[in-house]
């Protein structure tokens, strides 16, 4: 009977880590790019992590930003220094 009960826990222990780590995913703790993709219809922006919350979605760039270029917070994509 108490190994019963030892594997209630286990499972609802591994239930919540997994439950965890997919939450973390959700919010973006693993992405390693500093930007993050927005779907908006037929087409996606892409934002970054720091983004002016003043400025809207729309005026951020429709493509990632390529080798050695970053996107403000303002959203225009410029040359990493």
């Amino acid at each position: 009977m108490a190994s019963k009960n030892r594997l209630k826990y286990v499972v609802v222990a591994v239930m919540l880590i997994l439950a965890g780590v997919a939450m973390a995913d959700a919010l973006g703790a693993f992405n390693p790019k500093p930007y993050t993709k927005v779907s908006k219809g037929s087409h996606a922006h892409y934002v970054p992590a720091d983004r002016d919350p003043d400025v809207s979605i729309t005026r951020f760039p429709k493509r990632p930003p390529g080798p050695g270029e970053t996107i403000t917070p303002q959203g225009q994509i410029v040359r990493k220094n």
